[in-house]
């Protein structure tokens, strides 16, 4: 035997033996046998889906029940109008007796916390300590709400004859009316099998649906990337400042040459002048050089 066959064969002794108590308990938690159904069939799934740490802990059942309980009690149900918890169930036996289907209504009356203790600690069996440790409070607080609950029950089914014993005669009271009306209670669970299988599909379609999800976000990604700019390029060089060339007018540049060619020929007359009195004074020297001449 391989050890998937090993595995399924667990799972399959575990559902055997469970299933259909924890279909009961559902039923109390909902009041509604096909939301019941579901919350068993979540329950075990996720327990296939999770069989390695299922098969090691030391109770498997208590982690299934965990498992059912919180989805038969998830506050999302009341958002749906097909989903909505019960008030009281939808079609009592006929065989059964008047007070079997007013338990099953008594309970739905009460909150969810409080009726998941009740419903551990006098259906279930499990003491003050397991109760709490499974509703994940304290000891107190677990113990304060089993009061409350059955307070309420005894209230609202004095035919119970709850009043006047004490704690631990009203939880045997309550044990062995919890476990009348359910007999007759049509809330068969599915088959080991049908729930393997189940859970497998389920598990293959989240994986499709996470591999699916990640690929879409890494090809948005791509796309974004890609029609981004890129502002990792420098920006381009701008030139240096430099003092702004004024380009002159033609006007301007003509008066300009015009004063260059008037002071050009100022220097011309300057220096013949200067050539024509150096020829004077010469020949006045060589007169004074030479009396004879006179």
């Amino acid at each position: 035997m391989t050890q998937r066959e090993q595995a399924a064969t667990a799972f399959d002794d575990l559902h055997a033996r469970h299933a259909a108590a924890l279909m009961q308990q559902a039923y109390l938690l909902t009041g509604r046998p096909w939301l019941a159904r579901r919350a068993v069939e979540r329950g075990f799934g996720l327990a296939w889906q999770c069989w390695p740490e299922v098969a090691v802990d030391p109770d498997p059942a208590g982690w299934v029940r965990a498992a059912v309980y919180e989805y038969a009690l998830t506050p999302w149900h009341q958002l749906c109008p097909g989903l909505r918890t019960a008030r009281g169930p939808r079609k009592p036996s006929k065989a059964a007796e008047p007070s079997d289907g007013a338990l099953p209504a008594a309970l739905l009356s009460l909150p969810a916390p409080y009726r998941r203790v009740l419903l551990l600690h006098d259906g279930v069996g499990l003491g003050p300590a397991a109760t709490a440790a499974e509703i994940e409070a304290s000891t107190p607080a677990t113990a304060g709400r089993l009061a409350h609950a059955r307070e309420r029950i005894a209230a609202l089914l004095p035919e119970l004859g709850l009043d006047g014993h004490p704690p631990e005669r009203q939880g045997e009271i309550l044990r062995d009316r919890l476990s009348g009306p359910l007999s007759a209670v049509e809330v068969t669970p599915r088959a080991a099998e049908h729930v393997r299988s189940g859970s497998e599909r389920s598990a293959r379609r989240t994986t499709r649906a996470a591999f699916g999800g990640t690929g879409l976000f890494a090809l948005v990604t791509l796309v974004m990337m890609a029609l981004a700019p890129d502002h990792s390029t420098p920006p381009p060089k701008r030139p240096l400042a430099t003092a702004p060339h004024t380009r002159a007018s033609p006007a301007r540049h003509h008066g300009a040459a015009t004063r260059e060619q008037r002071n050009a020929a100022r220097e011309r007359r300057s220096a013949a002048r200067e050539q024509g009195n150096a020829a004077v004074r010469k020949r006045l020297r060589e007169a004074r050089l030479a009396p004879e001449l006179r």
